[in-house]
């Protein structure tokens, strides 16, 4: 008696699982435009990142010269 032929497939990841989820339910307009979205919203925290280190700095001075 031989012994069935056994096909070896490998377990995709999670991440690999989403990406395949992704290209199938998003175009490749609707995944450019939600990159374009998450890099602006980087973009954003970046910016109040560096106001608050501006603010931070003009109120120090401003301490430093009427002391």
């Amino acid at each position: 008696m031989q012994a069935a032929p056994v096909r070896a497939t490998a377990i995709p990841s999670v991440t690999d699982a989403l990406r395949a989820v992704e290209s199938l339910l998003l175009r490749s307009g609707q995944r450019t435009a939600r990159r374009n979205a998450w890099t602006s919203v980087l973009e954003d925290r970046r910016r109040a990142k560096d106001r608050v280190e501006a603010q931070r700095v003009l109120e120090e001075a401003g301490t430093t010269r009427t002391s």
